[in-house]
C-alpha cells in the first residue's frame, strides 16, 4: 500500500504544489482546502501523514491539529505544519497543538520530502 499524505491548504496553488512534490517522491496524496474538509477526508480514509497550513477559513490548522489529536483513529498520525508564520510564538502554538514538525513557507521540496520520510521512518 502506498503511503498516503493529506495536504491541507486554502490556496489551490500551494496545495497543488505540495501534492505534486509529494507525488513526485512516490507518495499518494489527498487534498483538502480547510480543516473541515480535512476531517471529512480523514473520516473516509486513513492517511499516514498530514501537511497542514495554519491560516485557513472555516477551521484553521491549529484547530484541525487539536481535533485530530483527540480522535482515537488518527491521534498518532504525524503532522507537519507548513506556514508563512515564522515567529517563535507561532511555532510554539503549532507544537502545543500537536504538530510534529513546523516548516516555514515557501517550502523547499527536499525539506518537505525529508520531513515526511523522517516521520514515516523511511529515510531512503
Amino acid at each position: 500500500m502506498n503511503q498516503r499524505i493529506l495536504v491541507v491548504d486554502d490556496s489551490p496553488v500551494v496545495r497543488a504544489l505540495h501534492a505534486y512534490i509529494l507525488r513526485s517522491a512516490g507518495f499518494e496524496t489527498i487534498e483538502a482546502e480547510n480543516g473541515f474538509a480535512a476531517l471529512e477526508a480523514l473520516a473516509k480514509q486513513r492517511c499516514h501523514v498530514a501537511v497542514v497550513d495554519v491560516n485557513m477559513p472555516l477551521m484553521d490548522g491549529f484547530t484541525l491539529i487539536r481535533h485530530v489529536r483527540t480522535e482515537t483513529v488518527h491521534r498518532d498520525m504525524p503532522i507537519i505544519v507548513v506556514s508563512t508564520e515564522q515567529g517563535a510564538q507561532d511555532k510554539r502554538k503549532g507544537f502545543e497543538a500537536g504538530a510534529n514538525v513546523y516548516v516555514v513557507k515557501p517550502t523547499e521540496p527536499e525539506k518537505l520530502i525529508a520531513a515526511v520520510r523522517m516521520l514515516l521512518g523511511n529515510l531512503g
